[in-house]
């Protein structure tokens, strides 16, 4: 099934893409490689979820945190590249979250995006490496930041090359 058929299927909200907030591009494509900055946990509504996990939030909220953060690279991808079926791969995560230096789940937490992607594109195409850090604290006390690297698929991009 088609990642963005699968969206439908899941009946997932997917925030409209973010805006950039400085000077970077939210997904950069260079060869099959599609690069994404750093997102945070943007709603429908365009609010962030905010709070430290540890201290203002709990677990339960960074996991739904990572969850939303997940839907707005989701977004910002299917803005980019007009299709989520585009990506072969997910190849990297990134995931930083706004805890107390006492908090050691961080792992935990990412899972919320990482467990989105394999729903989306499936266990063998939708996990892939990753990181999960704790941070002291991230733009506008946001709950977590997620950065992603994906595969695309080469005759896509040769395609788009020729346009």
């Amino acid at each position: 099934m088609s990642a963005d058929a699968r969206i439908e299927e899941l009946k997932l909200e997917l925030p409209p893409a973010p805006k950039p907030a400085g000077v970077y591009q939210p997904l950069l494509v260079t060869g099959n490689w599609a690069y994404v900055s750093g997102h945070g946990p943007l709603k429908a509504d365009k609010s962030m979820l905010t709070g430290r996990v540890g201290a203002e939030v709990d677990t339960e909220a960074g996991i739904a945190a990572a969850r939303q953060t997940g839907l707005a690279i989701l977004s910002t991808v299917r803005a980019t590249l007009g299709s989520l079926d585009h990506v072969v791969q997910v190849v990297k995560l990134l995931g930083m979250v706004n805890c107390t230096p006492d908090f050691k789940d961080q792992p935990l937490v990412i899972n919320g995006c990482s467990e989105l992607f394999r729903e989306v594109w499936g266990p063998e195409r939708g996990v892939g490496a990753r990181s999960a850090v704790g941070m002291g604290s991230l733009p506008g006390n946001i709950t977590t930041e997620i950065e992603a690297i994906f595969e695309l698929d080469p005759a896509w991009v040769a395609a788009t090359r020729t346009r």
